[in-house]
């Protein structure tokens, strides 16, 4: 009987100058592995599906649960985490790509910078200093702790941004994720110090008058996070606050 095999194809990229290639690779099938497994063989034997000696490929992997965000990949046409894409239910040949959306670097590894530069630029943070006992925080009701935990589960995966028609290199535009963050943020007791910034942030170039609504960013995300819930809140906390900047500080809203 002829042993089981793997086919993959995989978009290749030897430095973010070059042009990019496919390169097909036959690994020997083992059930229930995922593509990072495939790729760990390849790596392990970098020999194409020609027999020919080639690199090893190089991706981006950590935790292989799924929770840090890092082995996000187009993995047949659809952008996804490679570690819990199971060879089992994949259509073979399997296409392997980089994300189009951020700057290959080598292969299938992109520079997500422009995610990280985001949420710097949103404050993405509680700004509290830790080197000493605050003392017990605010409490948060239990509905809005149920809503931040729920945002709180973005791994800053880079999918909603890939499947995201505003996000191109023609636009400015942030994406839903950061969006997003600033729900997260602006619902802590103590983030809310920092709320008005993060608003004028999402109101300036790039923010939410550049998203188009195609909705595809909430179909997309591995977790389940509402983001266009986000959006929507984002943009009446916008409204109320360029209403509270036009007639000044003692216009409130809750």
């Amino acid at each position: 009987m002829a042993e089981k095999t793997i086919e993959l194809v995989i978009r290749r990229q030897v430095n973010p100058e070059s042009a990019p290639y496919d390169e097909k690779f036959v690994i020997s099938y083992r059930p229930n592995m995922n593509v990072i497994a495939a790729l760990m063989e390849i790596q392990r034997n970098p020999v194409n599906a020609q027999g020919q000696k080639t690199t090893p490929v190089t991706w981006d992997m950590n935790c292989l649960e799924e929770v840090c965000g890092a082995c996000s990949m187009v993995i047949n046409g659809k952008a996804r985490q490679s570690c819990s894409a199971i060879i089992d239910t994949l259509e073979q040949p399997i296409r392997l790509e980089p994300m189009a959306t951020f700057p290959v670097m080598r292969d299938l590894q992109v520079d997500r910078s422009k995610m990280f530069d985001n949420l710097k630029r949103v404050k993405a943070w509680v700004p509290i200093d830790g080197t000493y006992d605050l003392g017990p925080g605010p409490r948060m009701p239990e509905k809005q702790r149920q809503t931040a935990y729920e945002l709180s589960k973005c791994m800053t995966c880079g999918v909603c941004l890939e499947v995201c028609p505003n996000v191109n290199q023609n636009s400015s535009f942030m994406g839903a994720q950061p969006i997003s963050q600033v729900r997260l943020f602006n619902l802590h007791p103590t983030g809310k110090m920092n709320k008005d910034e993060r608003l004028h942030a999402l109101m300036g170039d790039g923010g939410l008058a550049e998203c188009g609504n195609s909705q595809n960013c909430v179909k997309a995300c591995p977790k389940g996070i509402p983001l266009t819930t986000s959006i929507a809140a984002m943009n009446r906390q916008t409204n109320f606050q360029l209403f509270k900047s036009f007639f000044g500080s003692d216009y409130q809203v809750n």
